[in-house]
């Protein structure tokens, strides 16, 4: 018997994974992932002002070409190398499980790992549940390594800033400038910056803050949460929102070139991608999401990193769920979130080479 255990312990592949980032784009809905601009939609009506302008820039023949062109990094890398759940039309399901379907009950899902009926409102109110962040933050090997970079204002709260200790730079917070010219700049370019409605910090802001932050401090977890997709979906300006969309595409493309330059990094850093919640369908439903709008349930994941078999856009599946996406980060890294965690759900099975 402890030969067959010692023999299986070598056949089990060794964890490559020290680091992972976690990125998530508000309210990006799976048909544009998974089948680019949406044609009845590139119009005066859905806010668009130059419909030819962005049909040129984003409209192909095939679903395939549509969705590379306005997501070229998620096709031309992920889909190749990693993994990518929610095209509901090919047998792959990835849902919200909290039942409302709105972004401070979809973080605290995704981030815990369980929803949690008390979480039912976007009110700045602390997050009574231990985040995967917090979690890895109050173990030895990750203290002080943790941070989170966010556009939306209520990020300090559904982490739990105070009680977590995690690193959470929000809205318009001045970024760390850890004595650098460049930052210091950037804190004055935001105070100069009028911010938009509903406290959300433009992307651009929240990308630089992060990259600069990973390059000088080198975190082992790194969360990226960005916001300018939901924004633009509620104003009801398509073509805004698909420029926003292939901006976060660019980002993660962004990061993940730096880490493959970056020592440390390189070969032992995983991606999970996901959104807080989908949205509905049709000339009016597109620009919003909720309780009442079941479709808004419908989400989409994507892994990419040394651990993940390279299983590109995942077809007939089993569903999987947003509470999976804070065990599954937890799991990358070799720990088992759920141990202390009861309550959580499992890890993405299929996205972990030794859990399939």
């Amino acid at each position: 018997m402890l030969a067959a255990a010692l023999a299986l312990a070598a056949a089990a592949p060794a964890r490559q994974t020290a680091n992972v980032i976690l990125v998530t784009t508000d309210g990006l809905r799976w048909q544009e992932v998974f089948t680019g601009a949406e044609e009845r939609l590139i119009a005066k009506e859905s806010g668009v002002e130059e419909p030819d302008a962005l049909r040129r820039e984003f409209w192909r023949a095939t679903p395939e070409a549509r969705r590379e062109a306005l997501l070229p990094f998620m096709w031309t890398v992920i889909a190749r190398e990693g993994q990518i759940y929610g095209n509901a039309a090919r047998g792959s399901w990835a849902r919200v499980s909290n039942g409302h379907n709105f972004s401070y009950p979809g973080y605290n899902e995704l981030l815990s790992g369980a929803a949690d009926p008390r979480v039912d409102s976007n009110d700045k109110r602390p997050n009574p549940n231990v985040t995967v962040l917090e979690w890895l933050n109050g173990r030895e090997a990750y203290r002080g390594r943790v941070a989170a970079f966010c556009s939306w204002d209520v990020f300090p709260f559904i982490i739990n800033r105070e009680r977590s200790g995690v690193l959470v730079n929000a809205g318009w917070d001045p970024v760390p400038e850890h004595g650098r010219s460049d930052l210091a700049m950037l804190n004055r370019l935001l105070a100069d910056t009028t911010p938009a409605a509903g406290g959300v910090r433009h992307d651009s802001f929240t990308f630089a803050a992060a990259l600069e932050h990973l390059r000088s401090e080198k975190p082992r977890v790194l969360y990226l949460g960005l916001g300018e997709t939901d924004d633009w979906a509620h104003a009801g300006r398509y073509d805004h929102y698909l420029e926003s969309a292939h901006r976060f595409d660019r980002f993660v493309g962004q990061l993940w070139e730096e880490l493959q330059r970056t020592e440390g990094y390189r070969g032992r850093t995983s991606l999970v991608i996901t959104t807080d919640h989908g949205r509905g369908s049709g000339p009016e439903d597109w620009k919003s999401h909720g309780e009442k709008i079941p479709a808004s349930q419908n989400i989409w994941i994507a892994v990419l990193g040394p651990d993940t078999p390279a299983g590109g856009e995942r077809t007939d599946v089993d569903p999987v769920t947003q509470s999976q996406v804070a065990p599954t980060v937890a799991a990358l890294l070799g720990e088992r979130y759920r141990a202390t965690a009861p309550g959580a759900a499992a890890p993405i099975a299929g996205a972990l080479k030794e859990l399939r």
